[in-house]
């Protein structure tokens, strides 16, 4: 006799598995740069949907650094109305489609779904994936172009921040130029992740779309160089900074100046990047031994790459164990089954060279986890004598990344920024310079695209309130 308790479509967390979007095999995916997960079908997405309890106090939306309306849209999707759901997550999301396939939801929404206590939480990247991609292919996401308002706004950086921001404003009016130091639009959307996690026609498709509601892109103009942040404050009514962070952090170890050692960023880039306009020295792992530094979501990505570009091997070196590194969990699991290896509580102490000078070995020394720092975080402590080698012919540094440093323009009112490089904003996202307001990366640091779009809805909140209040 089947349990009433299943016919209640409260229970039907407990009725339906749950179900991940489909995955193509280890072995046929490391022989290309395709994404490799699809989508569900409508069914699923709707069972899956049914899924979600509608608590009271939705602990997704906090878990989300969008908080994202996702009890409602999730009503909607059950009900089989996909583009009501769409057009509720697209009202707190500028990149939707995207948020749910580069965020680790395993830390943020779906970490903090409430079923998590009972059993499986509600699938919802996969589902905040179909129901966009739903939206796309339905021609329901128009370029709606807004009267304009007479105020025009500087946006550096086409990353997901810069996007964010630029999408924002000119849905409010704005006239919106958007500055991008490299020949493609994107940001690290475009040069940094992997196309097998982000087809890049997706981050086309919505710069596309920008165009289209008269957002006007200069690429190839490097702020700082091209012109100045004090120019752009003269013929621009605001400006916001949204360059990232892409200073590689370094490698402080003997022999780190060998041949064979490579930053993580400019590896990917040229590895991602189909384009003669890619200016770093090429890096070659066909058929080498690599060697990859750090355990955040580049280092997975860097392993994930070099076996797509025929490394011999791919071994990851990483000072803490898996419970404290800091990438998803999802990510590191597609690393382990497209046949990365993990090198835990190990941390390198020195390269050694072959006889062509070129990095031939990385000595390394085992570690154990000590007392938690400030953090929460416990801090790795040398084991005396367990010393031993990675054999490695190609080394790629994935630390993370600094701020790019900027200058004013003006001598006498520079950026303030914090001891790590990081400009400081106030609450509305402004600099210390009238006017010129950031976000993303700059400010934070390396962080999460979701992070990076909150920043940008922000800071064209913070712009609107700031040139209305000067219009009155």
């Amino acid at each position: 006799m089947a349990d009433p308790l299943l016919n209640n479509p409260k229970y039907a967390w407990a009725a339906v598995t749950r179900a991940a979007p489909p995955k193509r095999g280890a072995e046929e995916r490391i022989g290309d740069f395709h994404e490799i997960y699809g989508n569900l079908d409508e069914a699923t997405v709707r069972a899956q949907a049914s899924r979600c309890i509608q608590c009271p106090n939705p602990l997704c939306m906090q878990g989300c650094p969008l908080h994202n309306r996702i009890p409602e849209w999730m009503a909607l999707a059950a009900e089989g109305d996909f583009l009501g759901a769409a057009a509720l997550s697209r009202s707190t999301s500028n990149l939707p489609e995207i948020c749910s396939r580069v965020c680790p939801q395993e830390r943020l929404c779906e970490g903090a779904c409430l079923l998590n206590s009972k059993g499986d939480p509600v699938s919802i990247g996969a589902i905040e994936r179909f129901i966009n991609e739903y939206a796309w292919a339905h021609g329901a996401v128009e370029p709606v172009v807004a009267p304009p308002n007479g105020f025009s706004v500087a946006v550096i950086g086409s990353g997901p921040g810069g996007i964010a921001c630029a999408d924002e404003m000119i849905q409010r009016g704005y006239a919106v130029t958007v500055f991008e130091s490299q020949l493609i639009a994107g940001g690290l959307l475009v040069n940094g992740i992997p196309a097998f996690k982000l087809e890049k026609n997706l981050v086309d498709r919505r710069i596309k779309l920008l165009v289209q509601r008269g957002v006007q892109f200069r690429l190839g103009v490097e702020i700082g160089r091209d012109i100045s942040l004090e120019q752009l404050r003269k013929e621009f009514d605001a400006v916001f900074l949204g360059f990232g962070a892409q200073r590689p952090k370094p490698l402080d170890i003997p022999g780190a100046d060998l041949k064979g050692v490579f930053a993580a960023l400019p590896f990917l880039i040229q590895k991602n990047v189909a384009s003669p306009l890619i200016n770093f020295a090429p890096v070659d792992v066909a058929g080498k031994r690599v060697a990859v530094l750090g355990g955040g979501d580049t280092a997975m990505d860097c392993l994930r790459t070099a076996l797509r570009s025929g490394a011999r091997e791919a071994v990851c070196v990483y000072r803490r164990d898996l419970a404290n590194m800091p990438g998803s969990r999802k990510e590191y699991y597609n690393a382990l089954e497209e046949g990365a290896r993990f090198e835990f509580l190990s941390n390198p102490i020195e390269l050694q060279a072959g006889p062509d000078g070129v990095v031939a070995g990385l000595k390394c020394v085992r570690m154990e986890l000590g007392a938690a720092d400030k953090s929460g975080r416990r801090t790795p402590k040398a084991i005396a004598g367990s010393e031993f080698v990675v054999p490695a012919e190609v080394l790629l540094v994935a630390y993370g990344f600094d701020p790019m440093p900027l200058a004013s323009g003006n001598p006498a009112l520079p950026l303030e920024t914090d001891r790590w490089g990081s400009l400081k904003v106030d609450a509305n996202q402004m600099t210390n310079l009238p006017g010129v307001f950031s976000g993303g990366d700059a400010v934070r640091g390396p962080s999460l695209v979701a992070h990076a779009v909150w920043d940008g809805r922000k800071a064209a909140q913070g712009i609107d309130r700031y040139l209305q209040t000067s219009r009155k």
